[in-house]
C-alpha cells in the first residue's frame, strides 16, 4: 500500500472555499470528521461562525480566512495563512460560488463577469496556489464543485458556462498534475437545498415547496439533495480509495446526467 504509506507522512491538511454555509460548511465538516485540519474561506470571514464551531465541536483542527477568490492578492494571502497555521494544503475543495441570473438579453455584462469570475478565475487562482504545496508533498487533491447546470440551464448562461468550465478546467488539471501525485475531479450537484436555492425560488416568484415540488419531477430518487451528498463524495475524491481516479465529473444528482 505504497499509497496508503504516503498518506501518513503528508500534511492532512484541506482548504475549502465558500464555505460558510450550505454544501461549503457540510464538505468542511465532513473533512474535520475525516482527520484533515481544514482552513474555510469566504468573503467574510466572521460569516464562517458557525462552521468553525461546529468543526471544534467534533474535535477538529480549523483556521478560517476571508478572501475574494477572484482577486489573486488575497487568495494568496489566504492560502498563505491557512498553510502556516495548518501546514501546506493538500486537499482544496473549489466550492464558492454566486449567481446572477438573469435572461440572456436582459444580463449585464457585471452579471456575466462576477459569476465567471468567483467560479472560474477563483478555482483557477485557489488551484495555482494550492498545487505547490502539493508538488512538494508529491500527494494532492483537487477537488471542484460544478452543477447540473453546466448542461445547459435557462437564465444561467452565465451559470452555466461557469459551471461547464470547472468541468474542463478539471479535466486539464489532471492531465497537467498527475505527474506530481495531484488528483483532479469535479462533482455536479443537481437540486440541494441550501440558501442559494432558497434564494433562486424567490426570484422566480415561487414558494421553496413550490419549487422542490418542481424539482422532484426530475429526480428518479424522489428526494431533494442535501449538503450532506455532496460532502460524502468530497470524502471519496479526498481520500485514499481515489487514487486511481482523476480528470472525472461526477453527478450527485439523484439519477443520471450527462
Amino acid at each position: 500500500m505504497i499509497e496508503g504509506n504516503l498518506m501518513k507522512s503528508i500534511p492532512r491538511s484541506a482548504v475549502v472555499t465558500g464555505a460558510a454555509r450550505g454544501i461549503g460548511a457540510a464538505i468542511a465538516l465532513r473533512l474535520a470528521r475525516d482527520g484533515f485540519a481544514v482552513g474555510v474561506v469566504d468573503l467574510d470571514a466572521d460569516q464562517c461562525a458557525a462552521t468553525v464551531a461546529s468543526i471544534e465541536a467534533v474535535g477538529g483542527k480549523v483556521a478560517v480566512a476571508g478572501a475574494d477568490v477572484s482577486r489573486s492578492e488575497e487568495v494568496a494571502a489566504a492560502v498563505e495563512q491557512i498553510a502556516d497555521q495548518l501546514g501546506g494544503p493538500t486537499v482544496l475543495v473549489n466550492n464558492a460560488g454566486i449567481t446572477r441570473d438573469n435572461l440572456l438579453f436582459k444580463m449585464s455584462e457585471d452579471e456575466w463577469d462576477s459569476v465567471l469570475g468567483v467560479h472560474l478565475r477563483g478555482s483557477f487562482l485557489m488551484a495555482r496556489a494550492a498545487q505547490r504545496y502539493m508538488v512538494e508533498a508529491g500527494w494532492g487533491r483537487i477537488i471542484n464543485i460544478s452543477s447540473t447546470s453546466a448542461l445547459g440551464s435557462r437564465g444561467q448562461v452565465n451559470y452555466s458556462a461557469a459551471k461547464a468550465g470547472l468541468q474542463g478546467f478539471t479535466k486539464s488539471l489532471s492531465a497537467e498534475l498527475g505527474r506530481f501525485g495531484i488528483t483532479a475531479n469535479a462533482i455536479a450537484p443537481g437540486f440541494v437545498v441550501t440558501d442559494m436555492t432558497r434564494a433562486s425560488a424567490e426570484k422566480v416568484g415561487l414558494s421553496f415547496d413550490e419549487q422542490v415540488e418542481k424539482a422532484l419531477v426530475k429526480i428518479p430518487i424522489g428526494r431533494p439533495g442535501r449538503p450532506e451528498d455532496v460532502a460524502n463524495v468530497v470524502s471519496f475524491f479526498a481520500g485514499e480509495d481515489s487514487a486511481f481516479v482523476s480528470g472525472q465529473v461526477l453527478y450527485v444528482a439523484g439519477g443520471p446526467r450527462g
